[in-house]
């Protein structure tokens, strides 16, 4: 990965949200993934103030180090075989935070500092917005 130059990034409530030292990626954290037959991996989207998920995508290991060295989340979308980066065409975009891994190395946590109206293509804020069983909680977002 190249040396990304920070100091034209905005900033998220006057704090930068990327800075050389939060984003120095863990090659053997890398290592430990476990991307599907087709080398894609989930990442959940989670909004830092709120703590909702917004989103799920599909990330590759490009896609993933594109996001950890820009500091914007990028997906590879299986239905265009292309990559994207959120919020390119919406305005929407999100800021990375932060990146762990779960247990089993099969699925990314991703947060966030959401810009614009959220991260639903609908124009929802998150895209977890339909009820299947139980009550769900709309505040925060």
């Amino acid at each position: 990965m190249e040396n990304v130059e920070i100091n034209n990034y905005p900033k998220i409530g006057g704090e930068p949200f990327f800075t050389a030292e939060s984003f120095l990626p863990d090659r053997e954290g890398i290592s430990n993934l476990k991307f599907n037959s087709e080398g894609l991996i989930p990442a959940i989207i989670q909004e830092r103030s709120t703590g909702q998920v917004l989103m799920m995508g599909w990330m590759n290991l490009v896609s993933l180090e594109k996001t950890i060295e820009t500091g914007r989340t990028w997906f590879w979308s299986r239905s265009r075989q292309e990559y994207w980066c959120k919020g390119e065409t919406s305005g929407d975009r999100q800021y990375l935070r932060a990146i762990s891994y779960d247990c089993d190395g099969d699925t990314l946590l991703v947060v966030v500092d959401q810009e614009g109206s959220g991260a639903c293509h609908t124009g929802a804020h998150s895209c977890f917005f339909r009820p299947l069983a139980g009550r769900v909680s709309t505040s925060g977002g």
